[in-house]
């Protein structure tokens, strides 16, 4: 099962959903099953890694960095993944723009899973620098992507 994470310049909320979601999928044995990724809508932000406060917000939850690079999502991409979970409105449609046909399916917001909270966007922390409020927001969605994802393989 593929899960790729997508926001516009994945610098910040999809790189951290990344790596948290990474982490979790090793803690629960999984990695051999569940495959994660990140990419961006954008390719404003190529080849930078994640902004200084996700880095720091990630260190303070003890959740790894390294490797992480923002590029743009690629049409193999859209072939490679089972799910592609955006952070926001905006990025779904223009993924849904982007999409091969087939591919629309997979495309789906962060917090659709969150009773409650199905239509809500993950804080883009860009513009507030409330970096905590992501990983908050991410922390509560990402383990209903997980046991949802761990059901279906």
């Amino acid at each position: 099962m593929n899960v790729l994470f997508v926001c516009l310049g994945n610098i910040c909320r999809s790189p951290m959903a990344e790596s948290m979601f990474r982490q979790m999928v090793e803690a629960k044995g999984l990695s051999d099953k569940i495959h994660v990724d990140s990419a961006a809508t954008s390719s404003e932000e190529e080849g930078n890694t994640p902004h200084p406060g996700a880095q720091k917000t990630m260190r303070d939850h003890s959740l790894p960095t390294e490797g992480l690079v923002s590029r743009p999502i690629t049409k193999d991409d859209f072939a490679w993944a089972d799910y592609i979970i955006c952070m926001d409105n905006m990025n779904m449609y223009n993924l849904r723009r982007m999409a091969p046909i087939d591919d629309v399916a997979k495309i789906h917001l962060a917090n659709e899973v969150v009773a409650g909270h199905e239509n809500e966007e993950i804080p883009d922390p860009w513009y507030t620098h409330r970096f905590e409020d992501t990983y908050q927001s991410l922390h509560r969605a990402l383990p209903l992507w997980l046991d949802k994802i761990e059901s279906e393989i």
